[in-house]
């Protein structure tokens, strides 16, 4: 029996309950039975799931279903080929469960994975799972995916990284079925800031769990292996003039796009504190390029590659699945206050746009992209044909934007209390044996644990506890006035939409 997980928020804000409502109202709509497994989809129209995001995705809404947390990570362990390939994505048809290994798609898993260790009651058979499962895959990565960059890892395909469309791919397949390389294209086999992170991410978590039992030569030895892997990123991938991740294609030659997935590196902690530092001020927070209206383009907003295309297409809009891997990317470094200003601009649109949870929106409106449900092809705003919505990414990012500043997350054993400023409002939540709860009003909060005295806090601070509610740190999580450039007063540049040059692939049954 699995330990008791729940969440409640209430507000006297009317729009934010209004993002929230929908938001716990349509992911409910998102669980699905796998075999005999519960879990959660990606939904939007999106029927699997997918290594880069429903592990991230399941552990998110853990506090409402830790069963379908559970096997959104547990199933990818479970089909885990015997060379220690994970599925990049798996699929239900018929009440058959088939996990799909054409392409890596992402690795939003390991993080995720232990701090569900620690809300399934420290379960030691599933941190033996985890570890095994990250060592062996590890061992994958570097048998298949080295190819001759010194410490550098390559994607084979679009879907690899799961950047469908992407310009910066160039003619690459979408999806390929083998471990060794593609012959015949111009940038594929492409050494890669994301697929080098995995490995990172893998070793850094190996280390953390050679902590937890007590094994300190063998933590040492993985943080090695770690910090091996995140020099050689910085060796052959980071530009330091130019403060950025590149990738570089076939023939070494760097792929001349400025792309967020330098953010997604910081998300997998593979670059040090001066780094992401570099990112962050000189890009991410540049209204030309990162810092647009609605935040995130997946490319740069000047960049000759970018395209402000409504479908699912990597080469433009904003992203839901990016506002979701940007609050752990930026909190990796500290960068608390940068996570609610981020919150409150995907809040703003959400609302906005009529609670509709869209996979996209446009960098210089915020408008949510209007795409057929199933075919994710463009709608008119006028158009009577079904509209996605429910897209999970978008919805869980809401939710988890909300809780990192009004609420409580659990984070590896440790409590964070968000008391941001803002409306009064109620938080509750039970995990790790225990209730947890915030009362706000004003400019104090009172947080409890078990009912028992509360103790009283100013707004715009995260108190960080024990399981118990012993106060172990405080950081700011409000931003100054004018600590972030004001987005909103970026006019569109000059970068032209531009028709798809293939069909979109990520449309149910096609990888």
């Amino acid at each position: 029996m699995l330990p008791e997980t729940g969440v409640s928020f209430h507000t006297e804000d009317a729009v934010l309950q209004g993002v929230w409502d929908a938001a716990e109202a349509k992911c409910r709509l998102n669980l699905r039975d796998f075999g005999g497994d519960r879990v959660l989809v990606e939904g939007g129209g999106y029927q699997k799931i997918w290594l880069e995001t429903q592990p991230m995705g399941g552990e998110m809404y853990a506090l409402r279903d830790l069963t379908a947390a559970k096997n959104n990570c547990g199933l990818f362990l479970r089909h885990q080929r015997a060379d220690g390939r994970l599925p990049g994505s798996i699929q239900c048809v018929d009440g058959r469960v088939e996990p799909q290994f054409n392409k890596y798609q992402g690795f939003c898993f390991p993080w995720h994975a232990l701090n569900l260790y620690y809300l399934l009651g420290e379960d030691g058979d599933w941190l033996d799972a985890l570890a095994e499962g990250l060592r062996r895959f590890d061992g994958c990565l570097w048998r298949t995916r080295n190819l001759g960059e010194k410490g550098l890892l390559s994607s084979f395909c679009v879907y690899d990284t799961g950047e469908d469309l992407a310009l910066r791919y160039g003619d690459a397949p979408c999806w390929w079925t083998e471990d060794t390389p593609p012959e015949g294209f111009a940038v594929v086999p492409m050494a890669s800031m994301d697929v080098t992170s995995w490995s990172y991410a893998c070793r850094d978590t190996l280390a953390a769990i050679s902590r937890l039992r007590g094994d300190e030569g063998q933590a040492a030895c993985w943080a090695r292996k770690a910090a091996e892997v995140a020099e050689s990123l910085r060796k052959g991938l980071w530009d330091e003039a130019r403060g950025a991740c590149y990738d570089r294609d076939k023939n070494g030659k760097t792929v001349e796009i400025l792309c967020h997935n330098t953010l997604r590196c910081m998300y997998w902690g593979s670059l040090s504190p001066a780094m992401a530092d570099r990112f962050v001020r000189d890009h991410l927070l540049n209204p030309r390029e990162f810092w647009t209206p609605m935040p995130l383009p997946s490319v740069a907003a000047d960049d000759p590659a970018f395209r402000n295309a409504p479908e699912n297409n990597w080469s433009g809009q904003p992203e839901g699945l990016t506002f979701q891997r940007a609050i752990l990317a930026l909190e990796n470094y500290g960068y608390f206050p940068l996570v609610t200003a981020l919150g409150d601009r995907l809040l703003r649109a959400i609302a906005e746009g009529g609670n509709r949870f869209t996979q996209q929106f446009d960098p210089f409106t915020g408008a949510p992209s209007l795409v057929h449900a199933r075919t994710h092809q463009p709608l008119a705003p006028d158009s009577r044909e079904p509209a996605q919505d429910a897209y999970g990414p978008t919805m869980l990012a809401a939710l988890e934007y909300t809780a990192h500043r009004y609420g409580i997350h659990p984070h590896l054993g440790r409590v964070w209390f968000s008391l941001g400023k803002g409306p009064a409002c109620e938080y509750d939540a039970a995990f790790y044996g225990h209730r947890y709860a915030i009362r706000a009003s004003g400019d104090r909060a009172e947080i409890s644990v078990d009912g028992r005295p509360p103790k009283v806090f100013p707004r715009g601070q995260r108190v960080v506890t024990d399981a118990e509610g012993r106060v172990l740190d405080t950081v700011r999580i409000d931003p100054e006035p004018g600590e972030f450039p004001d987005a909103g007063s970026l006019p569109p540049g000059k970068a032209a939409t531009r028709k798809p040059r293939h069909s979109p692939g990520r449309q149910q049954g096609t990888d």
